[in-house]
């Protein structure tokens, strides 16, 4: 209850109720960014561009997910956009070629760190990176992927299958020494 209160209080921009949301969800938003972002410096850029669109059109939040999950959604949006406004040279892909696969059990060989994951998602063409990192990492469903990134579901489903099947080779390949 105490959270909506504070919500509401930010809609009227009660600058101290706008701080101690930003405290309450600062550490934690930062993190997200950081997943995306990998330095510090560009994740609190993102952080405080981030807070300033939440508060700016807070209005929009209606309590149907949990304020967290709003303004997480906020922060993985803007990374994603910082990250593309980088890499101004982006493929596209175009949907109509892209087959749905059956999706299998998805488990990595032994002696693989969480470390190697993450570098070897790292390694992963945007297109492919977004997708997994946002079903892996954040959590998201196909639905929720397609709007953030503004594909469709069938175009998310895909993506995230052949990311994993990159990431499988990437670390099979790590696993027995055959990667660089």
């Amino acid at each position: 209850m105490f959270q909506i209160e504070l919500v509401e209080q930010c809609k009227t921009n009660d600058r101290k109720a706008q701080l101690k949301l930003y405290k309450q969800y600062c550490d934690g938003m930062f993190c997200v960014a950081m997943r995306f972002l990998k330095n510090p410096d560009d994740a609190e850029d993102v952080l405080q561009e981030s807070f300033i669109k939440a508060f700016q059109r807070i209005d929009q939040f209606k309590g149907e997910v949990t304020f967290g999950a709003w303004l997480k959604r906020i922060v993985v949006n803007r990374s994603i956009d910082f990250l593309k406004s980088k890499h101004q040279k982006t493929v596209e892909l175009n949907e109509g070629y892209l087959h749905l696969a059956e999706d299998e059990d998805w488990t990595v060989e032994d002696g693989i760190t969480i470390e190697q994951v993450k570098m070897a998602i790292e390694e992963l063409p945007d297109k492919y990176k977004y997708v997994v990192k946002l079903f892996l990492l954040e959590g998201y469903d196909h639905g929720e992927i397609a709007q953030i990134l503004e594909i469709s579901d069938t175009a998310s489903r895909t993506r995230l299958l052949r990311g994993k099947a990159r990431l499988k080779e990437t670390l099979k390949d790590k696993a027995y020494g055959t990667g660089s």
